[in-house]
Order: C-alpha cells, then structure tokens, then sequence
C-alpha cells in the first residue's frame, strides 16, 4: 500500500509514471545480489516515459522487423500460446539486465532421421555453444534470442527439406526451452515451429510446409549509449577537474572491459562520451553501473541508449526534463517501441521515501501531533505551534 502510494506521489511529482521503486528480483548469485542491493539502497525508479503498445500483432511486426524480413519464410504462422502483459515487468528487465541477453535453444527431431551432426555444426557456426547433443535432441546456448529463433528457423527448413519434423524453443535455461518445447507440443502437435516468450506472453511461429532457402543476412543493430555528467562545471569547482578525469577514466575502463564496449568520441578531461555496446543488456549495465559510480563520488550523470549515436544523445537530453527539485541521475532506453528510464534519486529523496517506507507508526504519531499543536495553536491564538511542530517534524525525518 505505501509503495503504491509513493510510486503514485513520485509519478506526479517527476511527470512520468512510476512503474516501479527498488526491485523485488531475488538474487541468486553474488552479482545478481550486488545489483538487487544497490536498486534498493538507491531507491531506483523504473520510469514509464512513453507507454509501449504492447499487443500481439506488434510484438510480431518487431520480431520482424529484428529478425530481418528476409529470414522468415512468407509461410510462416503466428501463434500466441498466452498473451504478453500490457506493462513492462521491472523483475523481467532487471533480469535480463544482470543475465544477459544469451538464450539457450532447444531442439528436437520428431522422426528419425541422420540430420543431428549437421545441426550441431550450423549452431557452432552461427557462433552457438552445444551444451548437449544426443541422436535426436540438443540443447545449445545462442547469443541472443533472436539468434536463437532465426537458426532455429533454418534448422526447420533443413529438416523439411528431409520431410524430418523440428521443434525448437528458446528460454533463458536449458530447462526453460525443453519445458516451452513441451507446452508447444500439446498446443499443436509435432507441427515443425519454434517457441519462445516476449514481454511475459508465450508464442511460437510454425511452419506447416517446406520453404526454401532464405537469402537474408544475420540483422545486427548498435547499442550506442551516450554518457553526460550534469553540471560539470559546478562538480569541477567544488571537487577540481582531477576528481572528473578520474571518474570518467573509470568508467570508459569499466565500458571496455567488463562491457567489452567501444570508445568513441572521448578527450581526457572530458565530462561525456559515446559507446558502442554489443548488446544491448551490455549498455544498460554500463549505464547503471555508471550512474552508481557517478553517485558515489558526487556526480550525477543522465545516460542514453539508442541504435544511433544521434538517438543516444536526444534520450540523455531527455533527463533534463526528468527530475525533482534538483537533477539526479537518469537512464533513459527503449523498450518494445516504447521510452522509459531509470530515475535515481537524491539521498535526501531516498531517506523521505526510507522513512515513509519502513516508519509508518512513527509517521502516524507525528502526524497526530502536529495536527494535535497546529489545533491547540489556532484555538488559543498561538498559530505558529503548528509551524514549529511542522520544522520539528521535518527536521526529525531528516535526522533520524
């Protein structure tokens, strides 16, 4: 009740809706953990800067669209086994986040037939890793979904092609993609197709009879994200220019290497710089690792992420728009065709929103008693009781 209230005050205050405040994502391993940690300690925002339309004929047209037109055959058939949510999940994208855009492929032949080697070697081409292989099954781990779905679609037409039935299925687990492979099967039988999820909902494109082979080109986009500290000159001033190279230097060591990122467009004693990610889970982390980075030293930075260094640049400058009464550090991205952003709040803004949070008696009590003194004031003629119990409230929630 009081996170909806707070996320109901934010989102009039910051004139975007707040989706959501910290994370409920449960970690399982020391990184997951770091970053759940420092959502919550931050106070994070997911912001909703402008709403995806999130429906079944438009998750198709940009699987399309990311998949390349070419590499999916005009016989194909959409199918939605369950459908997405009309809201973007934070425990959904924080995962994604901290795991990684590499999915595991699942396939499996339906009849018998001497094809399983020569999968193996086009996943292992198309740069796949194989986990397991038997005569009949595979389980390999791709770069993304959506290299998972095109090879799985030009393992089908290779199976066709041999009148050999395919299944194959995408998850983020090998235990995921074998279980969606199963529910797929008793939704429409030893159809070839290949399941996979988008936005929470559960689909499949199968194909009920042989195409040929498709001409198109693997589609590869940029994930450039564009990094500003706000107000340099002021950091500068109150912390010297040393203090700026520094955290800058930090974070294009950080983009190199922990984000396997390239450089561009940054001079040494700059206060932004462009990188070129390779995946697009990549540039967030580098976005919100750096804003933490930014935080801990006293700077506040706004971030973009787009496919062009020009779409970058405009989603940072949206950040200007976004804030309290002060700037705080922004991240602003897509996602599915819609805008949103991570908001950062101050570290008074987070201990107003720990207070609310976690002393909801003790915000009770003070409500009633500078009620109690603002009445007896207005009743005697001393109005100011209810001011100095109003600063004396104000200055108890700051201190304590």
């Amino acid at each position: 009740m009081v996170n909806y209230l707070l996320r109901g005050l934010f989102s009039f205050f910051l004139k975007n809706k707040v989706l959501s405040i910290g994370t409920k994502y449960y970690p399982t391993n020391s990184t997951e953990r770091e970053y759940v940690e420092m959502i919550n300690y931050t106070q994070t925002m997911l912001l909703e800067i402008e709403k995806a339309n999130i429906t079944t004929n438009r998750i198709f047209e940009n699987l399309i669209n990311e998949l390349g037109p070419e590499n999916i055959p005009d016989n194909r058939r959409f199918i939605e086994l369950k459908p997405a949510e009309d809201k973007v999940d934070e425990y959904a994208l924080l995962s994604n986040i901290v795991m990684g855009s590499d999915r595991y492929l699942y396939v499996e032949l339906f009849n018998q037939g001497k094809i399983i080697q020569e999968f193996a070697d086009i996943i292992k081409k198309e740069n796949g890793t194989i986990i397991e292989q038997s005569s009949s099954e595979i389980v390999a781990k791709l770069l993304s979904k959506n290299d998972a779905i095109r090879v799985a679609i030009e393992l089908i037409r290779l199976g066709a092609d041999k009148d050999i039935s395919v299944r194959a299925s995408a998850g983020m687990t090998g235990a995921a993609a074998i279980e969606r492979s199963i529910n797929l099967n008793k939704e429409i039988g030893e159809v070839s197709g290949v399941g996979f999820t988008k936005l929470g909902g559960e689909f499949a494109i199968v194909f009920p009879s042989k195409f040929s082979k498709l001409k198109g080109e693997p589609v590869y986009y940029d994930n450039y994200l564009f990094i500003d500290v706000i107000d340099s000159t002021q950091f500068i001033a109150e912390n010297g220019r040393d203090s700026l190279v520094e955290i800058m230097n930090d974070i294009k060591a950080f983009i190199e290497k922990e984000c396997k990122g390239k450089i561009e467009g940054y001079r040494e004693g700059g206060d932004d710089l462009i990188a070129n990610l390779p995946t697009k889970d990549a540039a967030l982390r580098a976005a919100i690792d750096s804003s933490w980075h930014g935080l801990n030293n006293g700077a506040k930075i706004r971030s973009g992420i787009g496919r062009s260094r020009r779409e970058a640049g405009e989603r940072a400058q949206l950040a200007d728009s976004i804030k309290l009464w002060n700037p705080s550090s922004v991240i602003v991205f897509d996602l599915a065709d819609g805008i949103y952003g991570y908001f950062i709040p101050s570290e008074f803004t987070r201990s107003v929103i720990e207070f609310l949070s976690y002393k909801k008696s003790t915000m009770f009590l003070i409500f009633f008693l500078v009620f109690i003194a603002t009445f007896i004031g207005w009743n005697v003629g001393y109005w100011q009781f209810g001011l100095v119990a109003i600063i004396l409230a104000v200055i108890y929630a700051i201190t304590t």
